[in-house]
């Protein structure tokens, strides 16, 4: 190189930047789903509702995209624990390692706001959804997991 030429890209670069666009990808997705279960709970403003305050085909609506949003959150906490697997195990520094967490913690944290939803845009008798719990309980262990690995061992131990 004579100094001009930019460097190629380290394999941690690659990751972040392909974890940054990836992210961007599925912010724009929940936000699209978020905005479909908006407009299908639109009929009220008070929460829990009573299934008297909306048509049956309100209803109906509001079913099909509060399944449609939950789907996404299960995918979602999914391909995130995968995602905190695979950054643990890489052979990046420390402070890559960290770095790569923050983008996903930062994420977590907007998708979390949103799914929040399935639990507080709800109607007055909402049957039990065991499967949602196991999605939630899930994704906080994710969460917990990556604010964990950025405040790392000695931010942990600082405190005592």
């Amino acid at each position: 190189m004579n100094g001009t030429e930019p460097a190629s890209p380290s394999a941690f670069d690659k990751a972040r930047t392909g974890l940054w666009t990836s992210l961007q990808k599925h912010l724009t997705t929940v936000y699209a789903a978020e905005s479909a279960f908006v407009k299908a709970v639109a009929f009220t403003d008070s929460f829990p509702f009573p299934a008297s305050a909306a048509s049956e085909e309100q209803l109906h609506d509001y079913e099909q995209q509060r399944r449609a949003l939950r789907d996404l959150f299960t995918d979602e906490t999914t391909q995130l624990d995968t995602l905190v697997k695979a950054i643990r195990l890489k052979g990046y520094a420390e402070d890559e390692k960290k770095q790569l967490y923050l983008l996903l913690l930062g994420y977590m944290d907007i998708a979390a706001t949103i799914f929040a939803r399935l639990h507080t845009q709800v109607p007055v008798r909402q049957p039990k959804d065991e499967d949602l719990e196991e999605t939630t309980d899930r994704f906080a262990r994710v969460q917990k997991f990556a604010r964990l690995n950025i405040k790392g061992i000695a931010g942990l131990l600082g405190g005592f």
